[in-house]
Order: C-alpha cells, then sequence, then structure tokens
C-alpha cells in the first residue's frame, strides 16, 4: 500500500494506491473519490471480536454520539479486489499525519481518527469525566496493533516526547499513548488563574511516550465566532 498526503498543511487531501487484495478502513464521510473498482461496506465500529454484547454496546454509543455531538461511530471498509485508488480528507482545515502502530495502543480524541490499514483494531473508548472537563468529548478512540494509521487535526500536528510530566491545553490535545497516565488539573493560581488564565482546566500527562498535540483549537474557534453570529 502507497500512500501520500497533498497540499498540506492547511488543505490536507491523502492519496492512497491499493493493491489487489488490500483494504482500508476509513471514517465515514472522508473519501473525496475512489476509482471504481473499490468496494465499500459501512461497518458499526465496535472493535474486532466484539461480541452481541459488545455491539450493542457500540450501538448504544453510536446513538449516543448522534444525539449528543451529532456524529456517530459509523465507518467504510474499503476493498480493492483488483486494486484502486482512494482520496480521503477531514472535514477541517489541517494536516493529515501518519502513524505506524508496532504493537502498542494509542488514544485519541474524538474527530482525529481518518483511516487505518493492516491489522490495527480500533474502537470507542469511553472517557468519563475526565474527558469532558479536557474538552475531549465523552469517548477517545483507541487504536493497537500493528499497521498504518492516519489521523487528522486542525492545524498542524507536533509530536512531543513525555519523560515524566508534561502539561497541555485540552483543546490542542490529539492524542497520546495508552501507557501514558492522564490527570486533569487547573492551570495554577487557584480560581482566579482557572477563571482569568483562559486556559479552563489542562491535561498532565505523566509516564514515558509520545504525545500528539494540534496548533489550532477548534474549540477557541467556536468561541471566536460565537458573538459574531447573528442571534
Amino acid at each position: 500500500m502507497q500512500h501520500r498526503t497533498k497540499h498540506e498543511p492547511s488543505s490536507a487531501l491523502l492519496e492512497v494506491q491499493l493493491d489487489p487484495g488490500e483494504a482500508l478502513t476509513a471514517e465515514a464521510g472522508a473519501m473525496v473519490a475512489r476509482s471504481p473498482s473499490l468496494r465499500t461496506e459501512v461497518r458499526l465500529n465496535a472493535g474486532r471480536g466484539a461480541g452481541f454484547f459488545g455491539r450493542l454496546k457500540a450501538l448504544f454509543i453510536a446513538l449516543l454520539r448522534k444525539f449528543a455531538g451529532g456524529e456517530t461511530f459509523f465507518v467504510n471498509r474499503i476493498e480493492a479486489p483488483e486494486g484502486g485508488w482512494l482520496w480521503l480528507a477531514p472535514p477541517l482545515s489541517g494536516r493529515v499525519k501518519h502513524v505506524a502502530l508496532r504493537g502498542e495502543t494509542m488514544l485519541f480524541s474524538a474527530g482525529s481518527y481518518l483511516a487505518s490499514a493492516g491489522d490495527i483494531d480500533v474502537k470507542v473508548r469511553w472517557g468519563g469525566l475526565r474527558g469532558v472537563l479536557a474538552r475531549e468529548g465523552i469517548f477517545f478512540i483507541e487504536a493497537s496493533g500493528i499497521g498504518d494509521l492516519w489521523i487528522t487535526s486542525y492545524g498542524a500536528i507536533e509530536e512531543l516526547p513525555c519523560d515524566g510530566s508534561l502539561v497541555v491545553d485540552g483543546g490542542h490535545l490529539v492524542g497520546f499513548d495508552a501507557s501514558l497516565a492522564l490527570k486533569i488539573r487547573s492551570p495554577g493560581g487557584g480560581l482566579m488563574g482557572l477563571v482569568l488564565s483562559g486556559e479552563g482546566v489542562v491535561c498532565e500527562l505523566t509516564g514515558r511516550g509520545r504525545v500528539l498535540i494540534q496548533s489550532r483549537s477548534a474549540g477557541a474557534l467556536v468561541g471566536w465566532l460565537a458573538p459574531l453570529l447573528p442571534p
């Protein structure tokens, strides 16, 4: 499988060339164009090997995301019996980054997942209250296994090594190794700092691993646009 990203950094377009017999899984709505030889099947992303209750749980999560966040976690399984090409693009202006997984597990904020290929299991993971406070949403995307993963961001993506402790604004956090512990805390300065810093709460990651951050925050964009919109 060959791939390249064009029109970066602001208008990224992922171009994938599939050899005969290869397959790729993509977020619903990400496809821009494809060769007619490819075959597409819509699937509920319950994770590999999920039984009846696992699929029922995934359906519940998909419905909850639909009504709470305006989206569902369905994916397209794209197969190439005879080979072919495929173009994918994210919904927001920004970068598409290729992440190679070699047996490890990573967590990503909702909306960061674009596509994956190989022996990778991608599923929804409950984020709980910490995800809400971190402005990451109720759910994280968990990816594990061996293969290729493509994620997207609003703005550019930078990778930071964490060796001990690292503090990141929740609106800029794209993903991190599951080996890292995530804690939510105040940016400092007590209640005054929480109210006036403009940061809200921040994410403190501890341990050893990689952290992916984005240079822009979609939440900040919404906050900037909201006062300009008509009532």
